[in-house]
């Protein structure tokens, strides 16, 4: 009797722990973001070189820069990770600091929003499914909530991202 409530209490632990959104990193530090839209690539690097890379997703219109509010497009330039979101709807989140002011202005010439609240996230918790959509965000950048798990866990806000075409 004791062995089997030893058991269950063991296994219950176990899987409480798998079930847990957020996971700790104690490897090097991560010292910036390359994003690579055209290859749907997400690198993040430490200080000796790549620590892991990403597949991901885009907004529904990928090609070219962010713009305005709604174009669908994901932002290229260089930007910083400004904020995390534990409670996003799409799992987890980091935001990407745009709109920056060079954006703003382009924007506010042309009568415009930029636009704002890009980050890069997990998969929708219902709606679409990202898998069998490859771009299918407003400008953010998708990747699977297990994925998402451990860039939330290795990045930390301040960190410089890249964003190429």
């Amino acid at each position: 009797m004791k062995r089997r409530v030893f058991l269950s209490g063991f296994l219950a632990a176990i899987l409480s722990g798998c079930a847990s959104k957020f996971r700790t990193y104690s490897g090097p530090e991560v010292t910036r973001l390359r994003l690579y839209k055209s290859q749907r690539l997400l690198v993040l690097d430490g200080t000796a070189g790549p620590l892991r890379t990403y597949p991901i997703g885009l907004g529904f219109a990928p090609t070219g820069h962010k713009q305005f509010e709604g174009d669908g497009r994901t932002p290229e330039g260089s930007y910083l990770i400004d904020r995390r979101n534990p409670e996003s709807l799409f799992h987890l989140s980091i935001g990407i600091s745009y709109p920056n002011e060079k954006d703003r202005a382009f924007a506010e010439a042309q009568g415009k929003s930029p636009g704002g609240d890009i980050f890069i996230h997990g998969g929708p918790r219902r709606g679409i499914d990202p898998t069998n959509v490859r771009d299918w965000t407003a400008g953010c950048i998708s990747v699977t909530d297990r994925e998402i798990e451990e860039v939330y866990a290795m990045v930390r806000d301040g960190t410089p991202i890249n964003i190429f075409a």
